[in-house]
């Protein structure tokens, strides 16, 4: 099994914490081995950012997404930017209220309305964990428990309880 996974959208967004999520919970709770990278604007909020994890039960002999196998576009400029290299057939994950799935008919189309879900959940920026729940359960990576062993090492211990919950609702929702 080998995996290659981007996470794009805007600074602020949770992509990078996303992307190092999904590593660690592959590592180190998986069994797989994992390559994270990460790339972002200089600007703390509002420039491009993504995440990228290649995930293999085998050696990784390239430590770069070529064409992702899973992408997460959370903002349209990132869909614009990154879906070139997602590969034909794959699975694409949006947010409909925020990207427009126009011209995305030769992908497996998943649509996450996770930021109206996070805004159900009563806090905005666990937007991400609900893509990570959709991502997570879509792409059969490894289960949600795996991924909330990851959360409870890296979140912080009084935020563990709504990213749980954003998680879970995400893979509800897939």
């Amino acid at each position: 099994m080998k995996k290659e996974i981007r996470i794009a959208g805007t600074g602020g967004m949770g992509v990078v914490l996303a992307g190092i999520l999904v590593g660690h919970a592959a590592v180190v709770y998986g069994g797989l081995n994992a390559i994270q990278s990460q790339s972002y604007g200089s600007e703390a909020r509002g420039t491009a950012a993504k995440s990228e994890i290649v995930l293999s039960d085998q050696p990784i002999n390239y430590p770069k997404v070529r064409q992702s196998d899973v992408f997460v576009a959370m903002s349209q400029k990132a869909l614009e930017m990154y879906l070139k290299g997602a590969k034909k057939n794959s699975v694409v994950i949006i947010d409909p209220d925020l990207v427009s799935s126009d011209g995305l008919d030769d992908y497996d189309l998943v649509l996450i309305p996770a930021m109206k879900m996070a805004d159900d959940l009563g806090l905005r920026l666990v937007s991400n964990m609900v893509m990570l729940g959709a991502l997570t359960k879509k792409a059969e990576l490894f289960s949600l428990e795996v991924l909330e062993k990851a959360v409870k090492d890296i979140v912080p211990a009084k935020h563990l309880e709504i990213n749980v919950k954003a998680i879970r609702a995400g893979a509800n929702l897939v």
